[in-house]
């Protein structure tokens, strides 16, 4: 296991209405990872997610690896120290 780490993902393309955040939501849930993905205005949507570095990651190569529903055009990623503040994975 390796340490803790916060992800945020922007992920931009056709990501709304297609079951995107419920594939995200399954996905995290298998890498044992806690946070959400959200709708955005301009048709992004936003993920979440904490738990060990390498699960992490997994999860953002998941989100650029053209396996997702719909169709993903940029994944925009930031690292940071994990807030504690999460629990399970949601849809939001």
């Amino acid at each position: 296991m390796t340490d803790p780490v916060r992800l945020t993902a922007w992920v931009h393309g056709f990501v709304q209405g297609v079951g995107f955040r419920w594939w995200t939501r399954a996905r995290a849930l298998e890498l044992g990872l806690v946070g959400y993905a959200s709708n955005q205005r301009g048709g992004r949507v936003l993920v979440v997610a904490e738990g060990d570095r390498e699960s992490a990651q997994r999860l953002l190569a998941l989100l650029r690896s053209g396996t997702t529903p719909g169709t993903v055009d940029l994944v925009v990623e930031s690292w940071d120290t994990p807030r504690g503040d999460l629990s399970g994975f949601v849809e939001r």
